[in-house]
């Protein structure tokens, strides 16, 4: 029981301290009728939804298969670097960050033993979590937070790509730039007579005596497009996105994505991650109740609305840019800078977003003595980004 309770504190930190902080507030303002409008249902149908869909893609192998079929095209490192970048950059704009380094990481580091490049693993998962980071910032879906801050301004999708444009694409030709003149133009013969097929079998279970992977044991080696599944999850997305954007309306585009996945895949429910909703829960539950106290309300107000943008940035080092959303959300109304600032927060240490560990635990597991190596690799050059586009930001804001 000790045990557990350990392993859930470390997995779940963020959800705990949430939880916890709700039911401090309770104390402060007892429930009442009011409690049921503090959560942002809209939201967490969304992220319900997407966080499904995503999964179910993920579970029949749609973004290993997409990486393995451009890797057959590889034939340098510099080619290979900026392929395994660029997976997780235009993936997360679409599938969140999360899921892109989930992905991507241990499929990189695969990639890279396969190629004799294990000697730059630091460096190039390092570049790979600053593109899903820095690609999954340009849309409303790339996000939690994002999809939560569209939902509550009422902010369009347009309106949202066009603030973050500029600094996703000054982030896509500084990776460009540091892959250009880092990696060069040494052939990679490794993966020479290997179609997408022999990439992905010798990525994925190269040894058929261990456990499977879920895309394996569901539609086998070589399904080259993710079976049938792939196809019905594909329409759900395009279900999701209508109901994100209010063509559709979302309870209906709640019934379409659980009854599909009650036919096609029932343990895709198992395999969401709940921790995140709920972890929404707890923050609507705690604002809502501190909003109500004057004092906090009047005080929070006026530190919040100087410096949205700023605080955004600073807060996200600390706390990660998901609670720092939800935090300051709460007390201020200045969309564009509260967008602006949560997501070039994600930049900065390993916890200014909580999708940068899962890249550290990968690396860390398969190579414990270089941990120290790769914070220091990952600090430098999330300093480097993060001075660039808050400067940038600076310039045009």
């Amino acid at each position: 029981m000790q045990r557990w309770i350990i392993e859930t504190l470390k997995r779940e930190t963020v959800l705990v301290v949430a939880a916890i902080l709700a039911v401090i507030s309770c104390f402060i303002v007892p429930p009442d009728d009011q409690y049921v409008t503090y959560v942002h249902w809209n939201t967490i149908s969304q992220l319900v939804c997407l966080m499904l869909v995503v999964c179910g893609l993920q579970r029949v192998g749609v973004f290993r298969i997409i990486g393995a079929k451009l890797l057959g095209r590889v034939r340098t490192a510099r080619g290979l670097v900026l392929t395994l970048v660029a997976l997780p950059f235009f993936s997360g704009m679409f599938v969140t960050n999360d899921v892109a380094l989930v992905t991507f990481v241990p499929f990189a580091i695969a990639v890279l033993i396969m190629a004799d490049m294990e000697r730059q693993v630091c460096l190039v998962v390092t570049l790979m979590t600053l593109g899903a980071n820095l690609g999954s910032m340009f849309t409303p879906i790339g996000n939690a937070h994002n999809l939560y801050l569209k939902a509550v301004s009422g902010m369009g999708t347009m309106e949202f790509l066009a603030i973050m444009a500029p600094y996703s694409g000054l982030a896509a030709v500084l990776l460009c730039v540091i892959i250009w003149f880092v990696f060069g133009g040494r052939r990679v013969s490794r993966f020479e007579g290997l179609d997408a097929t022999g990439i992905e079998q010798s990525v994925l279970a190269p040894d058929p005596s261990q456990a499977q992977p879920d895309e394996i044991r569901i539609t086998g080696y070589g399904a080259g497009y993710g079976g049938w599944r792939a196809a019905v999850y594909a329409v759900l997305f395009v279900v999701c996105l209508l109901g994100v954007n209010g063509v559709l309306p979302l309870w209906l585009m709640v019934v379409i994505v659980v009854a599909a996945f009650l036919f096609c895949d029932r343990r895709a429910f198992a395999k969401v991650d709940w921790g995140l909703p709920l972890t929404f829960c707890a923050f609507f539950m705690f604002i809502g109740n501190m909003k109500r106290v004057p004092a906090f309300y009047e005080l929070a107000q006026s530190l919040v609305g100087g410096h949205p943008l700023e605080l955004g940035v600073a807060f996200s080092q600390v706390i990660s840019n998901v609670p720092t959303t939800l935090l300051l959300s709460g007390f201020s109304d200045a969309w564009r800078p509260l967008i602006i600032g949560t997501n070039l927060g994600g930049m900065g240490t390993l916890i200014a977003s909580m999708a940068s560990l899962i890249s550290y635990k990968a690396v860390a597991s398969k190579y414990p003595h270089s941990k120290g190596r790769y914070l220091g690799v990952y600090t430098g050059m999330n300093v480097v980004f993060l001075i660039a586009l808050v400067g940038l930001a600076q310039v045009i804001e």
